[in-house]
């Protein structure tokens, strides 16, 4: 008879819906079942006398998503995910600065959050919503539609000149030179 169980993963690097996707498709092939899924968190239930947690495990990190272990991993990784949701995946409003935004969704301090994200991602949370923001940029660039004006404006930037200006420092390209280039680089959300 066979001993079913649930186990809740927590997961690094899980910061898009393709990752859901992979991660359903996969264990859907060995007949577990995906109870609950959502970025950086994964519930499976299985039978125990085919799998051990370790395995479980073992699959998540040959996909490229590493188990959290402990709670600062596991803040960080949901500050990565709140970042994203806030220049990727929501209308970016200027108006609203990135740390208030950040600490409406903790209830921590915002020197806390940027404490705990500096000591382990080794950049500042500032940084990474920079890096995050060109990242948006290089989307819309590649779009082609939408003026270079208008998307200074949509992500924030007060000038077109500050959105080139940190496009060049953060790329080494000028937006110019970046929309000539054949195959344009991004980077994924991390």
């Amino acid at each position: 008879m066979a001993k079913i169980i649930r186990h809740r993963f927590l997961l690094r690097n899980m910061l898009c819906d393709c990752c859901l996707k992979l991660i359903r498709y996969v264990f859907e092939q060995q007949q577990i079942t995906v109870v609950k899924a959502k970025l950086g968190e994964v519930e499976l239930s299985f039978d125990a006398a085919l799998y051990k947690v370790e395995d479980l495990e073992e699959i998540f990190t040959e996909l490229g998503f590493e188990p959290i272990e402990d709670k600062e991993t596991e803040l960080v990784e949901e500050m990565k995910r709140v970042v994203i949701e806030l220049v990727h995946h929501t209308t970016y409003n200027a108006m609203v600065r990135n740390s208030d935004f950040i600490v409406g969704k903790f209830n921590l301090s915002y020197q806390h959050l940027s404490t705990v994200f500096s000591k382990r991602e080794h950049i500042t949370l500032e940084k990474y919503i920079i890096l995050q923001r060109i990242e948006k940029v290089k989307e819309l660039i590649q779009l082609d539609e939408l003026s270079l004006s208008e998307i200074a404006y949509m992500m924030g930037y007060s000038s077109v000149q500050y959105l080139s200006t940190q496009f060049r420092k953060i790329t080494g390209y000028s937006v110019t030179d970046y929309k000539a280039l054949p195959e344009k680089e991004r980077k994924g959300a991390r």
